[in-house]
């Protein structure tokens, strides 16, 4: 599930609330309880883990089809 920023109109806190992205959720300030509004932010980014992912790894995969293609 996605997180969302939120801030209050009222009191100007910010805060984070995890929910799905098709639900529409009523968000009240945990401080006056005021009915807070959706920040824009910017999108975080996402690592790739493991093999098969960075630029080596298929170039190793590659030279290994070389040899074997060059063997025949």
């Amino acid at each position: 599930m996605p997180t969302y920023d939120y801030e209050c109109p009222k009191c100007a806190h910010r805060f984070e609330r995890f929910h799905g992205m098709n639900q529409d959720m009523k968000i009240t300030c945990p401080l006056c309880e005021e009915h807070a509004k959706k920040c824009i932010t910017h999108a975080n980014g996402f690592i790739f883990k493991g093999s098969g992912f960075y630029e080596t790894d298929y170039k190793r995969k590659d030279e290994k089809r070389e040899k074997k293609d060059e063997k025949k």
